[in-house]
């Protein structure tokens, strides 16, 4: 499976804001980002000449794609099948990238960020309904349940969780910490992404 290896530090320098990769660490005194926020490379702190259209619209979907750890292939795919429902295009594809399961993971405080959550999907330690899921890309629905596998929560990180994940939740999700299992109630809304993102200038991207 093709996924990036390099310094993830690197790419919040890239976009210009965090981007939460690195999960504790980003809200800590040792982010990166917070002592060295230029962009990376031998001119990141050469002065930067004014973006085109093309470029600022190219960057929203650069920094879009890498908050949730995507590469090209897929993020395209992902703005197809949103081009294809009902409503509005932009708000669709953030929708459909909040409900990977890996996401759902990591925002139900079971995984530190994105990237440690679709490890522990991967490994098969997360469930669906009690039926193990180990695909990232699996897209949740309304109602339906993400648990651990039963001698997982035996794995001091998880255990750990059982006094409270400490995160906030989006209004989409409740979590119970004694069981470990998250719930979707709802379908993830657009005033419940948390990341400054202009959607329409993606749309306007792959509408060129």
């Amino acid at each position: 499976m093709a996924r990036y290896t390099g310094s993830v530090c690197r790419l919040c320098r890239r976009e210009g804001q965090k981007l939460f990769l690195k999960g504790d660490k980003c809200y800590s005194a040792k982010c990166v980002f917070a002592h060295r926020s230029t962009p990376p490379g031998q001119h990141g702190q050469a002065r930067q000449r004014k973006m085109s259209e093309y470029g600022i619209q190219l960057r929203e979907k650069q920094k879009t794609r890498r908050a949730w750890g995507i590469l090209e292939t897929q993020f395209h795919r992902y703005y197809e099948m949103a081009s294809n429902m009902k409503g509005v295009t932009g708000e669709n594809l953030l929708q459909l990238l909040e409900r990977r399961l890996d996401n759902v993971v990591f925002r139900a405080g079971l995984g530190s960020s994105r990237a440690q959550a679709r490890q522990f999907v991967l490994h098969g330690h997360i469930y669906v309904n009690g039926a193990k899921v180990d695909i990232p890309s699996y897209l949740v629905k309304a109602g339906e349940v993400v648990t651990l596998r039963p001698r997982s929560r035996e794995i001091p990180h998880f255990k750990a969780l059982r006094e409270g994940t400490g995160r906030i939740l989006p209004k989409w999700l409740t979590f119970d910490a004694e069981n470990l299992t998250a719930s979707v109630t709802a379908l993830p809304q657009r005033a419940d992404i948390d990341l400054s993102i202009q959607e329409h200038l993606i749309v306007e991207l792959y509408s060129r």
